[in-house]
């Protein structure tokens, strides 16, 4: 896509370790000033968290294999969530991202997005010579039939919230603790054990802002989390 944002930016905040529950706070609250307007441009939240399983909407409870003990005993924190989608996890070594996107300034259609946020990442490992792909009938990227990220959102309004996990060296043993994403015997993987060599994840948080920008037709720009906290103050009380 050719971009030709008209001075239209995508706000790129990238807030390196944090709690799940922190976070989710956090784009709770961005998505909320989208919302009421006191957020001028999309963002994109760049984060990775301590591990952590989710549960989406759609989780059935037999695709997680861990029971909640088992879980804690490992380190492993358990939220439910509103975002669309099975269980997942997150955790060091995984890009996080979290795209606060109005979509009536794009499209309003949550399937159309959902493919945009796809075509972003593959675009994004495409950079680092990985031919990823899409599987049929699946969200998520896909490369060689093995999983390299999953992909659950919300919005509200129009606006979303919740988003990717980009396995860059991820532990993906962890995965072993669930039927990931609900699917039955899939294989993940990560940009590190695709390439057989470590990759920096600031040069991976590049990559993926820059495809995001291209995708959206927006211009990546960082905006400095003091400014960003700055126009969230009157919202964290209503």
């Amino acid at each position: 896509m050719t971009r030709d944002a008209g001075n239209r930016e995508l706000w790129v905040e990238r807030l390196g370790e944090m709690d799940y529950a922190q976070a989710l706070d956090f784009q709770r609250l961005v998505a909320k000033a989208r919302i009421a307007g006191a957020l001028g441009e999309d963002l994109l939240l760049l984060v990775e968290h301590p591990p952590v399983v989710t549960l989406g909407r759609s989780s059935k409870d037999a695709h997680l294999l861990a029971s909640p003990a088992m879980l804690a005993a490992r380190g492993v924190a358990l939220h439910e969530v509103e975002r669309g989608g099975d269980v997942t996890f997150h955790g060091p070594g995984q890009l996080v991202g979290y795209p606060i996107v109005d979509l009536t300034r794009h499209r309003k259609d949550l399937h159309w997005y959902l493919r945009q946020v796809e075509e972003a990442l593959i675009r994004a490992l495409a950079t680092f010579g990985i031919a990823a792909d899409r599987n049929p009938g699946f969200t998520g990227v896909w490369t060689q039939g093995r999983k390299i990220a999953s992909i659950g959102v919300h919005a509200r309004d129009w606006v979303t919230w919740h988003g990717f996990a980009l396995n860059v060296s991820t532990d993906l043993g962890y995965f072993d603790l669930m039927v990931p994403c609900g699917i039955q015997a899939v294989t993940m993987t990560s940009v590190e054990r695709e390439l057989g060599q470590s990759v920096d994840m600031r040069d991976v948080e590049n990559a993926v802002s820059e495809a995001f920008g291209d995708v959206f037709s927006l211009a990546p720009g960082t905006l400095a989390f003091d400014d960003l906290d700055a126009l969230l103050a009157p919202l964290r009380h209503d």
